[in-house]
């Protein structure tokens, strides 16, 4: 009986631990500009440091992440890597985010922390 009670509380944590990592990855601010540039369709990664503005071992570093959670996918084209969006449900899920954090944006993007102090 206990472990019946039991299994559905680690099926809870493995649920709540899966969906807390998948957001930490595009909770950064790298990670989400590229996720939002592969949107506009495929890039390289010397195109994708072009348009960022930022060292190519930091794209290439934040393109690994997002290539290992499946939110991007990458090609290779002769000496190149195209990488492209893994999924197109990624553009409804930061359209519904958008949505969510409506006129809170800038308050949202001004914030040193958020909410309480235990946050």
């Amino acid at each position: 009986m206990e472990r019946e009670a039991a299994e559905p509380a680690e099926a809870q944590q493995t649920f709540n631990l899966a969906h807390a990592r998948f957001f930490r990855v595009l909770g950064d601010p790298t990670r989400l500009a590229l996720v939002q540039e592969l949107l506009g369709g495929p890039h390289t990664v010397s195109e994708l440091v072009r348009k960022l503005d930022m060292p190519q071992s930091r794209v290439s570093n934040h393109l690994a992440c997002l290539r290992w959670c499946h939110f991007v996918t990458a090609e290779r084209k002769g000496r190149q890597v195209v990488y492209s969006i893994g999924d197109a449900r990624l553009r409804q899920l930061l359209r519904l985010a958008t949505h969510l954090i409506g006129d809170d944006q800038d308050r949202l993007a001004a914030a040193g922390g958020i909410g309480p102090e235990w946050l």
